[in-house]
């Protein structure tokens, strides 16, 4: 029996035409780390928030441990929330901060600072005892947030884009900070972001929100390499995608299923199929690829593939560890220059052909297994 469940969870809210949450079936396992990845108001947050308590369904069951826990208040649910704004007590010195949830819970005074000086040893601040928040770095004050949030032992800490007010040097420090504690603690984690870099580095599985629904759940590699849909495949990551026709439907091919397409213009290319959709020959498709399997070259010849779409350099911009070149797809373009799709290739220092320049006819080649038809 899984830790958490939801089933068949809906919220509507007064006035709004559709419902935040959707129908929603979700199964949380005990000690996983669990990202709600989405854009702004898909339902991540309302979902946690249900989780919570702060929030109760206007339909389905949401269970711990098999019993059902919609009319239990937040502070008999045992979970600990870290808030996006830290939420923490400005007028309480960092161990009152921690304190707190045990001071409600009558927990003897002897045993509170013991567990205080632990769960601040776990995040190492157990020197900083005696400072108020406004002494402290953002950094700091995510770190007293957590530690309250640990420091009563709690089955599942709840985490709303904890670090969403981080410079990014301090973000990717607290990523690191969230994962080393998850393996050491092993407690229950459910995290609410829209950064998918940020679900890429912390979680165990990665749910996909768009419009109160969950579109894939899965492990951030799966969703990487297999996305159920365009969505999926567009939000994690950087995509390029082009409409075609399947022109031939599936087939078995190299342990895969793999299809041909035909782009506007007349091009025949080869690539996957996505197995979560039934796709009739000559239907409507997007093919996607991802720029990091992006072939780039002056001559089709020098492509180690079949698969190839002209183009026009648009840009070249250098960034560190690899070059990224925007292009503009030519022979596809219905009235215009600007009715071409525009694509990015990210291309190693070492593949970059000598010489390019802006305006240069290019190659864009891929392989059929890095392409996806959906």
């Amino acid at each position: 029996m899984a830790l958490i469940e939801f089933e068949h969870v809906f919220k509507h809210y007064p006035g709004s035409p559709s419902a935040a949450v959707d129908d929603l079936n979700l199964h949380i396992e005990a000690g996983e780390f669990l990202t709600l990845l989405g854009p702004s108001g898909s339902g991540k947050t309302t979902t946690l928030m249900l989780l919570a308590g702060f929030e109760a369904p206007s339909a389905g069951a949401i269970r711990l441990d098999g019993a059902s826990i919609e009319s239990l208040p937040p502070h008999q649910r045992n979970m600990g929330v870290v808030f996006q704004s830290y939420s923490l007590f400005p007028h309480m010195t960092v161990a009152e901060n921690v304190a707190f949830p045990l001071s409600v819970r009558k927990v003897a005074a002897p045993i509170i600072a013991e567990k205080v000086h632990a769960a601040l040893t776990k995040v190492h601040l157990e020197n900083l005892t005696h400072r108020k928040p406004n002494q402290l770095s953002g950094g700091q004050q995510q770190r007293v947030a957590l530690a309250r949030a640990l420091v009563f032992e709690p089955r599942l800490v709840l985490m709303d884009e904890p670090l969403s007010a981080l410079d990014k040097k301090l973000r990717e420090e607290m990523q690191l900070e969230i994962r080393r504690l998850h393996r050491e603690l092993g407690v229950t984690m459910v995290f609410v972001t829209h950064d998918q870099s940020e679900a890429m580095t912390l979680s165990d599985r990665v749910a996909v929100f768009n419009q109160g629904r969950i579109e894939q759940l899965a492990s951030p590699k799966h969703l990487y390499d297999a996305p159920a849909n365009p969505f999926v495949a567009n939000f994690l990551g950087d995509n390029n995608m082009l409409g075609c026709t399947l022109e031939q439907g599936r087939q078995s091919g190299a342990g895969s299923v793999t299809g041909r397409v035909r782009t506007a213009d007349g091009q025949t290319l080869q690539s996957r199929i996505c197995t979560t959709q039934t796709l009739a020959d000559h239907a409507a498709v997007k093919l996607c690829v991802r720029p990091e399997f992006l072939q780039v070259a002056t001559d089709a010849a020098t492509l180690a593939t079949s698969n190839c779409l002209s183009a026009t350099l648009l840009d070249l911009i250098h960034q560190g560890d690899h070059w990224r070149l925007v292009a503009r797809l030519t022979g596809l373009r219905s009235e215009g220059a600007m009715d071409a799709p525009q694509w990015f290739a990210k291309i190693s220092p070492g593949a970059l052909p000598a010489g390019l320049v802006v305006g240069q006819d290019l190659c864009l080649g891929f392989r059929p297994e890095d392409a996806w038809v959906f």
